[in-house]
């Protein structure tokens, strides 16, 4: 499967895709990486791994929907099949979810359902959990909603910080992260519908 990998920043989760790629960990191939902001650092790790690279500036245009149709038409172009969203700090409009309908995953800072949205190493420790971590999900019309994949915790210890909770987190981003792709690229990741409710299966060997 051809993957797009959309960023917004310094592109760390990118990083331990390109290494999982490198260390045969991750089949699939990163065709694309995308940022919104030129000076994303991200861009440069891809660069420097030989990954194609387009910057597309939401400030460039006047609509979500117009920043989206141009996102669409750049991944199409660059036959895309899969999306993953390491960092990308743009909420997708129905233009780019129905495009790329269930070929969508994100990694969040949380483990989801809790503290969806932005902040949410700083939400969970300024609400004294004892657990955090992070998840991955597919994504869906909601905001950090959709059916979750995976997840991995972290003990949230008295001497933490909100920085020392953060790399807790990062360093468990960076395992999960290419895994579920893989496992996804493999075929071992199916969604299925239980009443109204999405469930996840997991078929790996």
């Amino acid at each position: 499967m051809k993957w797009a990998v959309l960023i917004s920043g310094g592109g760390t989760n990118l990083q331990a895709l390109i290494d999982a790629v490198a260390a045969g960990r991750l089949s699939a191939e990163l065709g694309l990486v995308v940022s919104n902001r030129a000076d994303a650092g991200g861009l440069a790790r891809a660069a420097a791994a030989g990954i194609p690279t387009a910057v597309i500036e939401h400030k460039d245009f006047a609509s979500r929907e117009e920043f989206d149709k141009k996102l669409v038409d750049t991944l199409k172009s660059h036959q895309i099949e899969w999306i993953a969203l390491a960092g990308f700090m743009r909420v997708l409009t129905p233009i780019f979810l129905n495009a790329f309908a269930g070929k969508i995953v994100n990694i969040h800072p949380s483990l989801l359902p809790s503290f969806p949205g932005i902040r949410a190493q700083e939400q969970a420790f300024e609400s004294g959990v004892k657990v955090a971590g992070c998840t991955v999900h597919f994504v869906d019309n909601g905001v950090d909603t959709g059916p979750i994949i995976a997840q991995r915790a972290v003990e949230v210890v008295e001497e933490d910080t909100v920085e020392t909770l953060r790399q807790k987190i990062l360093a468990q981003e960076h395992e999960i992260f290419p895994a579920v792709i893989h496992w996804i690229d493999q075929g071992f990741v199916t969604i299925d519908q239980k009443g109204t409710r999405p469930i996840v299966r997991l078929a790996i060997p």
